[in-house]
């Protein structure tokens, strides 16, 4: 039997100590999510007994904010959708939106679910346009806070402005809470919308992508590059959203019939994931290099001496555009909506 090295012995120990530190930061990471979401169910105790507008959280719905984001994500990190870091941000994130109120949690659960599945179809094809194709599209915590990021900062002002629960859109009656459900369900869109084009666009679409900005014809992967395909994609992906929602809303909201209509919701999403794709991919178009290497023959995101430019400028990664697009979705549109709203 052949000896094992010293070095062996050094990396595999290694190994042990760097899995027994991620396993710690696991450990801390969902104590410290319990501990959040107790603290949110004492505060909201307290509060209820000196207030009478809020509403303490109940044990079940405690329970569910636990419980069901835990489940998918170790479905969605066994599957590969996520990585491990994914993977807690995403438990976090639905943690958050779940406490709040069941319809963002819905919204996330349809964005995520049809996300990981239009990531996964037609990988061959994205394989030969997508010099960062990622196998799985396994998602890291960067990705999930992009994209989560601002409905959850959105869900934790929620609660402190009307607590825990699920409200009917009505600018009449709650204005504030009102624009921050549209708020939330406009960045959820947009991000819906953008994912939904740029994993259908590129493999159902007949024609070449054309820039947004001069309309000129770009090779496939081309940042800001667009189709009628993926156009129409976003608008579906942003509906998927909005129909999540609003279903939502008829189980769970018992004075529907009291407030504004609310069917304008899934209109109002879908108009939100096309918007936020045709401005994603303007920043990807102005913001973001987009270069053809010739020693890969696919469309790069870095500079270098066999590459050939196409568009934009290195100041932002995919990343930082997509959490710009949702920000600014998130600000403005509920604006919008709110003046055209039927009462």
């Amino acid at each position: 039997m052949k000896p094992v090295s010293r070095e062996t012995l050094a990396i595999e120990a290694k190994r042990e100590m760097q899995d027994n530190l991620k396993m710690m930061a696991d450990m801390i990471l969902l104590c410290a999510t319990l501990a959040l979401s107790l603290f949110f169910w004492m505060l909201s105790l307290t509060i209820s007994v000196y207030s009478g507008t809020l509403q303490p959280v109940s044990p079940w719905r405690w329970l569910t904010s636990i419980l069901v984001p835990l489940v998918l994500t170790i479905r969605a990190l066994n599957r590969r959708s996520l990585d491990r870091s994914g993977a807690l941000g995403a438990m976090l994130v639905g943690f958050v939106l779940t406490m709040a109120n069941f319809s963002f949690f819905s919204s996330l659960l349809v964005f995520f679910f049809t996300s990981s599945k239009l990531t996964r179809w037609g990988e061959a094809q994205k394989k030969k346009i997508d010099a960062e194709y990622k196998e799985g599209g396994q998602r890291n915590w960067v990705q999930v806070f992009c994209n989560g990021g601002v409905p959850t900062e959105l869900a934790l002002l929620y609660m402190i402005e009307v607590g825990p629960g699920e409200i009917p859109i009505d600018f009449g009656r709650q204005y504030t809470a009102s624009w921050m459900c549209l708020s939330l369900l406009g960045a959820l869109a947009c991000s819906a919308g953008d994912t939904w084009a740029s994993e259908l666009g590129p493999v159902l679409s007949q024609s070449q992508p054309r820039l947004i900005t001069t309309w000129q014809e770009v090779p496939a992967g081309t940042n800001g590059g667009v189709t009628h395909v993926g156009l129409v994609a976003s608008f579906l992906g942003g509906l998927s959203v909005g129909v999540a929602y609003f279903a939502t809303q008829l189980l769970f909201v018992s004075d529907l019939h009291l407030a504004d209509p609310q069917w304008p919701l899934v209109v109002y999403a879908g108009m939100a994931g096309l918007l936020g794709s045709v401005l994603d991919s303007f920043l990807g178009a102005k913001m973001q290099y987009s270069g053809y290497d010739s020693n890969i023959g696919k469309v790069v995101s870095y500079q270098s001496t066999s590459t050939r430019w196409i568009s934009g400028k290195p100041i932002l990664d995919n990343n930082a555009v997509n959490l710009f697009s949702s920000l600014i979705i998130a600000l403005i549109l509920p604006g919008l909506a709110m003046g055209v709203w039927p009462r």
